[in-house]
């Protein structure tokens, strides 16, 4: 069972309160020039003045609603994120609940790659610099890897939880990608990844 609090999807965070003609027309404008930026650019690269002038928008207008290039990132794959956390917490198996741990976790990192695949340029604006380990959606993930874990009865899930969401990375991913190896080849290496993980620590319990 998913445990009951989980970052990203409370109720506080799904409906925000309403905003002003003005504001929401700055906001779509500055989402979609930064994510024009990310896609065409090394996002690591893309600073907050591209952005206002990409977006036609003031500095303190795109300071208001975002701290930094990072934060406009996570927004943008704010959406993308919550509809796989969904399908974690209430999809079908093997991704959602009702499959043993080890197919769970297979599962989780053939949509992970998925989005990787799709996103890689935002998913790395917003991990640049060490970010990635405070967004909510790594925290959500975080849980979700080590409740598998516990349930498969792993010692100390805590200590292999960073360890198994490290070749999430998009770092990783994108440097995997440029030596040549397929999206494919990937996955199947996190399966066998999954399975001597969680899949060894079951049958050891028989």
């Amino acid at each position: 069972m998913e445990p009951a609090e989980l970052p990203l999807l409370d109720s506080a965070q799904a409906t925000p309160p309403p905003e002003r003609a003005d504001a929401a027309r700055n906001r779509a404008k500055i989402l979609a020039a930064a994510a024009e930026l990310f896609t065409t650019r090394d996002p690591r690269t893309v600073t907050m003045d591209d952005i206002a002038k990409a977006a036609g928008v003031g500095r303190g207008t795109l300071y208001r609603r975002y701290p930094d290039a990072g934060s406009i990132a996570v927004a943008l794959l704010d959406q993308h994120e919550r509809e796989l956390q969904e399908q974690l917490l209430r999809g079908a198996p093997p991704l959602g609940p009702g499959a043993p741990p080890a197919a769970r976790l297979a599962a989780f990192y053939t949509a992970m790659l998925e989005l990787l695949g799709t996103h890689a340029n935002l998913i790395l604006g917003a991990e640049t610099g060490g970010a990635r380990f405070r967004t909510g959606a790594y925290q959500f993930w975080r849980v979700h890897v080590r409740s598998l874990l516990t349930e498969a009865g792993v010692p100390e899930p805590e200590s292999l939880v960073d360890v198994l969401l490290a070749p999430l990375a998009a770092e990783v991913y994108r440097h995997q990608r440029e030596r040549g190896l397929t999206p494919a080849q990937i996955d199947a290496a996190l399966r066998q990844l999954a399975d001597g993980v969680i899949g060894c620590a079951t049958n050891g319990s028989d």
